[in-house]
């Protein structure tokens, strides 16, 4: 089993529910349904790849009917995964901004724990 949280804003709204709000219904199925198995068998879950990104930074990628998405994460422990920032994939390498994003995040849920 893998404890799945999301990052949240200040004000406590999850980024990862806010960016879930512009997906198509069908691709939010996919999505829930990649993180339910993800929960339920850890990084050996079906329908997505993990891949280290640098450091403690890694990435889910999903595919979907309307395309690919990129989900980065830090496991906070062994069975904590903690998902930072999300995007849909538009290219082979994530953009700048994403991953800048993604990295101030890491950098503010490792400087709490």
């Amino acid at each position: 089993m893998m404890k799945v949280t999301f990052a949240a804003a200040a004000s406590g709204r999850s980024y990862f529910e806010k960016f879930l709000q512009d997906v198509s219904t069908q691709d939010r199925a996919v999505i829930l349904a990649v993180f339910q198995d993800i929960q339920g068998h850890g990084l050996g879950a079906k329908g997505c790849d993990f891949r280290q990104i640098e450091g403690k930074l890694w990435e889910v990628k999903v595919r979907a009917p309307a395309g690919g998405y990129r989900f980065f994460y830090v496991l906070l422990a062994a069975d904590h995964m903690h998902v930072l920032h999300s995007y849909k994939k538009q290219g082979q390498k994530a953009p700048p901004r994403e991953l800048e994003v993604a990295r101030k995040r890491l950098k503010e849920v490792l400087d709490e724990n």
